[in-house]
C-alpha cells in the first residue's frame, strides 16, 4: 500500500461516525496528527535552530572577512600614499637646508628639480623659493609663477606656523588641481624662506586606479571637509563634495556601512593619512561582495527545504504505518469480540434448535405411531379398507411427519456440529445439507441452484461445523447479491493430489474493483445502510485459514462473483 493510500485510509476511508467511533478505543486520526506534530517538532526545531545559527555565523564570518580584506587594502594603500608624501617631504627638507639652494640660483634650482624627478620617478612638477614677504623670488617649472605673491594663501600661513606643510588639493594661480609640499628654512642672515614643490594628482590617481576592486568598487581621497582630492568612479570629480558623510577621526583604519545616493548599501573603509589633510577611502557594494554568499545561502535553504521535506515525509509515513498497525490490532481485538459473540449466539441458536428438535420429535413420534395404528386398523376393518380417500389422508399425515422428522434431524445435526471436531466428509453431501437449509428461500425468490460435485471427488478430513458456516455465509451473500430469478452454481473439483476447490458462482451485481481488496477486512461492508456488519466474510476468511485452506474472489460489476475455497484433503498437523 502506498504512502498516499495509508494516509487516505486513516483520514477518509472510514470517517468515524458516532456508532463507529464508539467501537474503537482510540481516535486514530488524532493519534496520527499528534504523532506527526510532536515528532516533527522535536526533529525540525533543532534542525531549523542550528541552520539559523549556522546561517548567521557564516554570514557574520563572511562579513568579517570582507571587512578585514577592505581594512587591509585601505591600510596598505594609505601607507603607500603616506610613504609617497613622506619621502618627498624629507627630500624637500634636505634641499631646503642645503646652502647652495639658499643662493637663489635658478640654474641650480633647475638641476635640483631634474635630480628630484630622476630620483623619485616623477611626481614633482616645479620648485619655487618664496621669501619672507610671501613673494616667489625663484622658480623653475612649466608655469609662469615667478614673483607671484602667496602671502595671502592659507598654505603659506600654515607653513610659516608649522615649519613644514602638505596642502590639500587646490587650483591656485595655475587653475589646475595640485598638492603643495612646503618647507620653511632659516637664511644665513637670520631671515627665512620657503621651499615649495607642486605635485599633480597623476601619481595618486595611478596608485588608486591600480587597485583591483571589481564590480562597483571605488577608491579615492578626500580632505577633512569631504571634498574629493582625486577622481571618483561614482561619487564625482576632483574638488566635488562627496554625497557621503565625512567619517569621524580615527588613528587606525576603520570599516563601516553607508548608503549611496542611489540607495545602494556600501562597505566603506577609510584611513586618515598622518600629517596630511587626506583621508583615503575605498567603497565596495555589499551586494557584490555577498554574491557568493547568496549562492551559498540558496544552496543552504534548498538543502534545508529538502531535509525538512524528507523528514516530514518519513515521519508521516512512519506514523501512518504505526497508526495503521494499531488500527489493525484494534480491529482484530474487536473482531475477536464479535467472533466470540457470534459464536456464542450460534451456539445458543444451536442449543435452542436442538431443544426445539427434541421437543418436536416426541409429539412427531406419537403422531407417527398413532397414524400408523389408525392405518392398520383401517386395513383390518372392511368398511374402511376400501376407502381410498381415507387411506390417502392417513398416508399424507405419515409423509408430513416424515418430512418434519427430516427437518428436525438436520437441526440436530447442525447443532451438534458447533463443537469443533475433525471428521471425514463428502463435499457433495455437505453442500446438499447446507443448501437444504436455504432451499425454501431460493424457491420463494425463484433462484436456480445447481450443484455439481463429481462422484469420484475424494472425501476430506475437516471440521463439519466450520465448513457449514463457511458455505452458509458465502451462499447467503450470493442470495443478497442476485435478483429474483437469478442463478447460483456450486461446484467442487480436485486440486492436485492433496486438495479440493469449492466454487460458489452467482450472476448478481458483482463487486467493485476498488472494494475487492477490502472485502475480507473486519467491518468492511458495502451494505452498511442495509444493516451489514462487515464481519461475515472476515469470519469466513478466518475459518478457511483455520481449516488450512485459502479463499479468493473474482468479480465483475454487472456480471457476477465467484468465490473459490481451496481446502486440503487432510488438515495440517497443527490444525487437527
Amino acid at each position: 500500500m502506498s504512502f498516499k493510500s495509508k494516509i487516505v485510509e486513516i483520514f477518509w476511508i472510514e470517517k468515524e461516525t458516532g456508532s463507529e467511533s464508539s467501537r474503537h478505543l482510540f481516535n486514530f486520526r488524532r493519534i496520527w496528527k499528534y504523532a506527526v506534530l510532536l515528532t516533527t517538532s522535536v526533529s525540525l526545531i533543532p534542525l531549523i535552530f542550528i541552520t539559523m545559527v549556522d546561517y548567521h555565523m557564516t554570514r557574520n564570518a563572511m562579513e568579517a572577512e570582507f571587512n578585514l580584506r577592505t581594512a587591509r587594502l585601505v591600510s596598505n594603500t594609505g601607507r603607500s600614499i603616506s610613504f609617497f608624501l613622506s619621502e618627498r617631504k624629507a627630500a624637500l627638507d634636505f634641499i631646503a637646508h642645503d646652502r647652495s639652494c639658499q643662493a637663489g640660483d635658478t640654474v641650480r634650482l633647475g638641476v635640483i628639480l631634474e635630480n628630484l624627478k630622476r630620483s623619485f620617478g616623477g611626481g614633482f612638477v616645479d620648485l619655487g623659493i618664496i621669501d619672507g614677504s610671501g613673494v616667489q623670488s625663484n622658480y623653475v617649472g612649466p608655469e609662469a609663477l615667478l614673483n607671484k605673491d602667496y602671502s595671502g594663501q592659507a598654505w603659506y600661513r600654515r607653513v610659516i606656523a608649522d615649519g613644514i606643510y602638505i596642502s590639500d588639493v587646490f587650483l591656485g594661480y595655475r587653475q589646475a588641481p595640485h598638492v603643495v609640499i612646503a618647507v620653511r628654512a632659516v637664511r644665513e642672515d637670520g631671515g627665512f624662506f620657503v621651499l615649495r614643490a607642486s605635485i599633480y594628482l597623476d601619481p595618486f590617481e595611478k596608485l588608486l586606479s591600480d587597485l583591483e576592486l571589481g564590480g562597483v568598487g571605488d577608491a579615492f581621497m578626500i580632505n577633512r571637509q569631504g571634498v574629493l582630492q582625486t577622481h571618483s568612479r561614482h561619487l564625482g570629480k576632483v574638488l566635488d563634495t562627496i554625497p557621503l558623510s565625512v567619517p569621524a577621526f580615527s588613528p587606525k583604519t576603520e570599516v563601516n556601512s553607508a548608503i549611496d545616493p542611489s540607495g545602494r548599501e556600501l562597505l566603506v573603509g577609510y584611513r586618515f593619512i598622518e600629517d596630511t589633510p587626506f583621508i583615503i577611502m575605498i567603497t565596495k557594494s555589499k551586494k557584490d561582495l555577498m554574491e557568493p554568499w547568496f549562492s551559498t545561502r540558496w544552496l543552504l535553504i534548498g538543502f534545508l527545504i529538502a531535509s525538512v521535506t524528507v523528514i516530514i515525509g518519513v515521519i508521516a509515513a512512519t506514523a501512518a504505518y504505526m497508526v495503521r498497525k494499531m488500527r489493525i490490532a484494534d480491529e482484530q481485538r474487536l473482531m475477536s469480540f464479535h467472533k466470540l459473540e457470534y459464536s456464542n449466539k450460534l451456539a445458543t441458536i444451536g442449543r435452542l434448535a436442538a431443544s426445539v428438535a427434541h421437543e418436536i420429535n416426541n409429539p412427531l413420534a406419537i403422531i407417527n405411531e398413532k397414524a400408523g395404528l389408525i392405518k392398520d386398523l383401517f386395513a383390518i376393518r372392511h368398511q374402511y379398507a376400501g376407502d381410498d380417500k381415507l387411506m390417502g389422508l392417513v398416508d399424507s399425515i405419515l409423509k408430513s411427519v416424515n418430512r418434519a422428522g427430516i427437518i428436525t434431524k438436520r437441526l440436530l445435526t447442525f447443532a451438534k456440529n458447533f463443537d469443533a471436531s475433525v471428521e471425514r466428509l463428502h463435499l457433495g453431501h455437505l453442500i446438499e445439507e447446507v443448501v437444504g437449509f436455504l432451499r425454501k428461500d431460493a424457491e420463494l425468490r425463484s433462484i436456480d441452484i445447481k450443484i455439481d460435485v463429481p462422484l469420484d471427488i475424494p472425501e476430506i478430513e475437516s471440521d463439519r461445523g466450520k465448513l457449514q458456516q463457511i458455505l452458509l455465509n458465502i451462499i447467503n451473500n450470493a442470495f443478497l447479491a442476485v435478483e429474483d430469478g437469478g442463478h447460483l452454481n456450486i461446484s467442487a473439483v480436485r486440486k492436485g493430489v492433496e486438495g479440493v476447490t469449492v466454487s460458489v458462482m452467482d450472476d448478481g451485481c458483482g463487486i467493485k474493483k476498488e472494494d475487492i481488496d477490502h472485502i475480507f477486512e473486519p467491518f468492511f461492508s458495502t451494505r452498511i445502510k442495509q444493516g451489514g456488519t462487515g464481519l461475515g466474510l472476515s469470519i469466513t476468511y478466518g475459518l478457511v485459514q483455520d481449516l488450512g485452506g485459502s479463499i479468493e474472489v473474482v468479480s465483475e460489476v454487472g456480471k457476477g462473483t465467484t468465490f473459490r475455497i481451496s481446502l486440503p484433503v487432510r488438515p495440517p498437523q497443527d490444525r487437527r
